[in-house]
């Protein structure tokens, strides 16, 4: 890469240095690995590293010291990015000795552990971006049992599906049309992909038929799909193919039914159409055959952030190995196994489901025979691994290499997990290798994962006053309790949002409905724009799951929604519920298909209650057989229990729909029998009573959340009108005085509960300090002042000061104000501060700069602990929690709640001599850093957001 400079001589000396210093930088802030690792030339200081205005003096002092050059005071308002920094080194005095070595070096030199696709905006971009690094690296091996199986590097990939993508041109396919894949876990599947992206075109993936009797009606099956989809080409295996044309004749778009091999034996020129990360990948169907399809649109960009913020949640890498039996049409399979093995250029060893499912035993045995890292099923799975493992198979097998298992895709069982830990613990499973995960196909599949550096977290709540009221309440007796897992916390960049049925917002421990938004959420369904409406509130998207979330954590505790998730697959009960009220002997329109959960295992039954008068227990029989029959054309598999019931059984609402929810719970009570109707009429008699009141309750209870908001703000609004003249006129000694009264008075009216901890690390005697504390809400400033028996001057940004009433209060409490965007003027700022810490001002710093609406404790910018370093000043830690509950980021009507502080011990700063030189109070201040953060999180019970990966 060539560098334009007014001194050529210098473009060969060593810039070589420039990157791993910036890197030492980012590495003592404690910034993340990854973006460490992307630094290049054109990487920006501010939008990509995050640099505050300190950091990045202290990263030219670096520069000027390691390059023997003195860069003027412009330069550090005039630089964005490491190009910029390095012509203002080649200009500086031309006498100055630099160290030979060429800058390009750097760039071209491509570690193996370093061999991942950062700068793709496409997918076809990550595998050009490997065949060019690598291409004769193992990207996929199919797993065999006889011999070490086929394998498949980056350029057999990308030469078979050059190929592919030539045939279906030839074929006709044009740019954006899309083609169907209905293949089995293979070589060709993974071509076909690649082939249709770089042919242009959009593919759609589809379950292929377990047995080649299933063809036909599984072809009408997904008819609906390929109409949705608007399909021009499938792509089918050659068995299927004569059954498969019959449907160009049914759906108009279909023009052709083709395999692989005539894909691949048509000679003809490939044109490559542009691709940008906003095209459409493909498109991932979640509602199978029945009502109107959903096809969950996914473009490049969507896929790859997805993809890059997992691998960086587990610190994935080109070691990992990932091992996999998932099917290729389900996304944790697809996005989670391919992709990210893909885009991390991880080798990935893959499976059939049908292999797995034959004998579970594979797949751990593949995780053994390749020294697997990574790998995900759906709960069933280890469930199925429990039942089918015994004996001698488990004294073959080290599992000692897998650092990730994720868990996820269904309902998560607790007693699996704890089971599975503990029988394969003995094969070298360690215990924080289980990692319950959360997603779903609109958010492309990942939306939250836990630290994978603990043991699964489980949360014990009672179980009574959960189902009446929707309060988590944790307990530790095991009577009357519910263990649900945590499943982390939302990836980089994206958000959720727990809320109740008029779209509010609702605190820690109350159970709502789960929103979430970021770079990997879908814009809609493809052609189902009345779908698309219902799934967006605002720029919010609803997940269709129940949860809640407690210090950041989410907690799945059921679904909205009809689906059923059955051995890893959705089902939606209306198809079977319509064909089994077709059979002779069962009442139309009385037919009931739900799930329920396993207490013992944590999979969910899939149960079909049917209404019948038949009483011969023979003709039963053929009746259950036949709705068995049914279930398994339709979905593949048979129900795990079909209940035939008298009359009147099936409840319904008054408009004649059926009411599954009910239908299970009369089921899950055994109530189902001889006396089913009386049963069932005295049973929801009693329900009806014992749910009235709760119900009424949280009615209640939503209007005085209202009320008591509304309440809120008047009082303080009131008070402000009194207080804010009171302080701006009176002498400055009287403002903390009448502040603290106010607030006392405000928390009091509020019924607002203040405790105060660690008053005792508060000795007079120490200060003046350097107070920092962490930021959740608007409400901490007036918590610190009315808990910390001191004056304090805050640390401002400097556009408060622009606004009258907060910047004329502000002020006069001795607020010092900083700019946080204007780089020169930030400079002038910092000395400012110093000055008047030299003063013998106590100081109190918000070290994260802001707040957001998510729990979490954002990174640290520095200017505290250097502050405190260069002034020898001792930093006093103080954690507030419960502020964010009671006034969350972009949200105006308060909450009651409570309010803890906690103040911290002292940290006495490493004396530093006169004339010290920069790393050493740089390194300084980083310890203070680290020991005051360790503080605050110890306190707050927050997440830790700036050093997951740093833990890994």
């Amino acid at each position: 890469m060539s560098i334009t400079s007014e001194h050529p001589a210098k473009t060969s000396q060593s810039s070589n240095d420039l990157l791993p210093l910036i890197r030492q930088v980012g590495e003592g802030l404690r910034m993340r690995p990854e973006l460490l690792r992307k630094l290049h030339l054109d990487s920006s200081f501010d939008k990509d590293l995050g640099l505050d205005s300190l950091s990045r003096m202290e990263m030219l002092a670096r520069v000027e010291e390691h390059f023997g050059v003195a860069l003027s005071e412009e330069v550090y308002a005039r630089i964005e990015t490491p190009r910029d920094l390095w012509r203002e080194i080649q200009n500086a005095n031309p006498h100055q000795q630099l160290k030979p070595e060429l800058f390009d070096s750097l760039l071209n030199k491509q570690n193996e552990s370093d061999a991942i696709a950062y700068d793709a905006q496409t997918l076809v971009d990550v595998l050009e971006w490997h065949v060019k690094t690598h291409p004769e690296r193992t990207h996929i091996t199919l797993y065999s049992d006889q011999d070490d199986g086929q394998k498949i590097t980056f350029q057999d990939l990308k030469s078979a599906a050059d190929t592919m993508a030539a045939g279906l041109q030839k074929y006709g396919l044009k740019p954006r049309q899309v083609v169907a894949i209905m293949l089995p876990t293979g070589r060709d599947y993974f071509i076909s992909f690649f082939a249709i992206l770089i042919a242009g075109g959009i593919p759609v993936p589809l379950y292929p038929p377990a047995r080649r009797a299933q063809i036909e009606d599984h072809l009408q099956r997904h008819q609906r799909i390929l109409d949705n989809c608007q399909a021009v080409m499938l792509i089918t295996v050659d068995e299927d193919k004569p059954v498969a044309e019959v449907l160009t004749s049914q759906l108009k778009h279909l023009q052709r039914v083709v395999t692989p091999k005539q894909l691949t034996a048509t000679e003809g020129s490939l044109l490559r159409p542009k691709l940008s990360g906003q095209d459409i990948a493909f498109l991932q169907y979640t509602s199978g055959s029945t009502g109107t399809p959903k096809g969950v649109v996914l473009t490049h960009h969507n896929l790859l952030s997805n993809v890059h913020a997992m691998g960086e949640r587990i610190g994935a890498k080109p070691s990992d190995v990932y091992v996999s039996w998932l099917p290729l049409y389900h996304d944790m399979g697809l996005i989670g196994a391919w992709f990210g093995s893909l885009y991390f250029s991880m080798h990935l060893v893959v499976m059939s489901p049908l292999s797995f499912l034959a004998r579970p035993s594979r797949w751990l045995k593949a995780l053994h025979r390749y020294r697997g890292t990574l790998t995900g099923a759906p709960n069933f799975a280890f469930e199925l691994c429990l039942q089918r493992i015994k004996g001698n198979m488990l004294n073959e097998l080290d599992l000692s290499s897998v650092r990730c298992m994720f868990n996820g895709a269904e309902p998560i069982g607790p007693a699996t997990m704890l089971r599975f830990n503990q029988m394969f613990k003995p094969c070298g499973l360690v215990e924080t290798a289980m990692q319950p995960v959360y997603g779903l196909a609109e958010c492309s599949v990942g939306l939250t994962f836990p630290n994978i550096t603990r043991p699964p977290l489980i949360d014990q709540i009672n179980r009574s006053t959960f189902m009446n009221t929707g309060l988590a309440v944790p307990v530790t007796d095991l009577n009357d309790s519910l263990q649900i897992p945590g499943c982390g916390v939302p990836l980089t960049g994206h958000e959720m949002r727990v809320v109740d049925a008029s779209g509010r917002e609702l605190p820690e421990r109350r159970q709502g409905r789960l929103e979430f938004r970021g770079p990997s959420a879908t814009s809609g369904y493809f052609r189902n724009p009345e779908q698309s409406r219902k799934l967006f509130h605002g720029d919010w998207l609803d997940s269709g799951d129940l949860a809640y979330v407690a210090d950041g954590e989410l907690y799945i505790t059921g679904r909205i929604k009809d689906v059923i998730i059955h051995a890893g697959r959705n089902i939606y009960p209306h198809e079977l519920e319509h064909a089994a009220g077709e059979l002779d002997g069962i009442r139309n329109g009385c037919v009931a298909v739900f799930g329920s959960q396993d207490r013992i295992s944590g999979t969910e039954r899939l149960i079909v209650l049917a209404e019948s008068k038949i009483q011969d227990s023979e003709a039963r029989e053929q009746l259950i057989s036949q709705i068995n029959g049914i279930a398994i054309a339709l979905i593949g598999s048979p129900a795990d229990e079909v209940v035939l019931a008298a009359p009147h059984t099936v409840l319904k609402t008054s408009s004649g729909k059926i009411r599954r929810a009910s239908c299970r719970e009369v089921y899950e009570q055994g109530l189902i029998g001889p006396s089913t109707s009386q049963n069932i009429k005295l049973y929801f008699a009693r329900l009806s009573l014992s749910a009235g009141l709760p119900k009424i309750k949280r009615g209640f209870d939503r209007i005085m959340t209202r009320l008591y908001g509304v309440y809120a703000w008047s009082i303080f609004l009131l008070s402000a009108i009194i207080v804010w003249p009171l302080v701006v006129i009176c002498p400055r000694a009287w403002s903390w005085t009448i502040m603290r009264f106010t607030f006392r008075l405000l928390t009091w009216a509020c019924n607002t509960k203040i405790t105060v901890q660690g008053l005792e690390n508060l000795s007079p005697k120490q200060g003046p300090f350097i107070v920092v504390c962490n930021h959740s809400s608007y409400l901490d400033s007036m918590m610190l002042i009315l808990a910390i028996p001191m004056e304090c001057s805050f640390v401002a940004k400097a556009e408060l000061s622009k606004q009258f009433i907060a910047g004329t209060l502000l002020r006069k409490i001795r607020t010092e104000f900083v700019e946080r965007f204007d780089t020169q003027q930030s400079i002038s700022d910092a000395k400012k501060v110093t000055a008047a810490t030299a003063g013998g001002n106590s100081l109190l710093f918000f070290p994260e700069g802001t707040f957001t609406r998510m729990p979490g404790l954002l990174p640290f910018r520095m200017g505290a602990f250097t502050t405190a370093v260069t002034n020898a000043r001792p930093v006093l830690p103080v954690t507030i929690r419960g502020t964010r509950s009671i006034l969350r980021a972009h949200t105006w009507l308060p909450r009651k709640g409570a309010v803890t502080i906690s103040i911290g011990e002292v940290i006495v700063p490493d004396p530093i001599e006169p004339g010290a030189d920069r790393n050493e109070i740089w390194n300084a201040a980083l310890k203070l850093h680290d020991a005051a953060r360790e503080q605050i999180l110890k306190h707050n019970g927050e997440p830790d957001l700036a050093n997951e990966l740093g833990k890994i």
